[in-house]
């Protein structure tokens, strides 16, 4: 049962980011701009973090390893900071294909930190997840000749700074509990956020006199607190390989929940592609589980054989 216990935090993690982009849309939807949204996102997360902080953790806030939360916080304010700007010169389709290139990417950190190379099973993983991508995102029909190069940077940027969040959120800091780490990491997010969206909201009215508050509870709930609190248990234990390759069910969930909430159309292409991403995701959980199943059989059998042998 552990076995699968961590894996699927970093599901349910990943999960969460994908209902980001829809309740954005909702917002905006309701007047509000995607700045406007994205740093109630961040502010009330900050809130939420500081109220679990408080619950479980009623002893002081504790500061070692400050550097590294530092990072994972910037990293995870400026991930939808230059996700935003990307969207300023990309169909929102590539857009979410370059993110989601933080797959193979973080593939590629791992190996570097680690100095080792990716195993079969995940380079299959990884250009399985690839090739799913691109019809899960509606990207077949999509015209990318006029795209100036400064999309393509951004977006790629966008990737590289979610995959280096995994990596620094996945450090594991001694003598810090989970909720520690999340109100700091929260609280730089915001900060960075802050620096370059939109705080005015916090002191115009806009958060609580127009209603702006409610979806930055949704958002600040999937979007900061849910993520960043699971990943900073799982991916330590998981690795950031694998974590990359699970991370990738936030494209599927992210389309099933615009075609529920937004009433958006979904083609048989991009189901296919889902399926496709759900395989390649999948697969070396349930590979290793074979294996793993295989050779315990064969101990017990050798064991059996050794024991039959003894007793003759």
């Amino acid at each position: 049962m552990k076995m699968y216990l961590y894996p699927l935090l970093v599901v349910i993690a990943a999960s969460s980011y994908g209902v980001v982009s829809t309740i954005i849309k909702l917002a905006m939807g309701s007047g509000f701009t995607a700045s406007e949204a994205v740093t109630s996102q961040f502010f009330v997360g900050f809130c939420l973090s500081m109220c679990i902080f408080l619950v479980l953790n009623r002893g002081k806030l504790r500061f070692h390893g400050l550097k590294l939360l530092i990072i994972a916080g910037v990293l995870t304010g400026t991930t939808n900071i230059v996700y935003g700007h990307s969207l300023n010169y990309l169909p929102a389709s590539l857009a979410v294909v370059l993110l989601f290139q933080f797959t193979w990417i973080g593939m590629l950190i791992s190996c570097i930190t680690k100095r080792e190379l990716p195993t079969r099973l995940e380079l299959i993983s990884l250009f399985i997840l690839v090739g799913g991508t691109i019809p899960a995102a509606g990207l077949i029909d999509v015209d990318v000749s006029q795209i100036p190069i400064q999309g393509w940077l951004w977006g790629l940027a966008a990737a590289l700074c979610y995959s280096l969040f995994l990596f620094a959120n996945g450090k594991a800091t001694a003598n810090m509990s989970t909720s520690n780490r999340l109100v700091l990491v929260s609280f730089f997010a915001f900060i960075m956020t802050a620096a370059f969206q939109s705080p005015e909201i916090i002191w115009n009215g806009t958060l609580f006199s127009e209603g702006l508050w409610i979806y930055g509870l949704a958002l600040g709930l999937f979007g900061l607190v849910t993520p960043v609190y699971l990943f900073s248990i799982a991916v330590p234990k998981v690795g950031l390989g694998t974590s990359s390759i699970l991370s990738a069910i936030e494209l599927p969930v992210a389309v099933m929940v615009s075609v529920i909430l937004l009433s958006e159309t979904v083609t048989p292409l991009q189901i296919a592609g889902i399926v496709i991403i759900l395989l390649g995701m999948s697969l070396p959980t349930l590979l290793n589980h074979f294996l793993n199943k295989k050779k315990g059989s064969k101990s017990m059998g050798t064991s059996r054989s050794y024991e039959l042998k003894k007793s003759s």
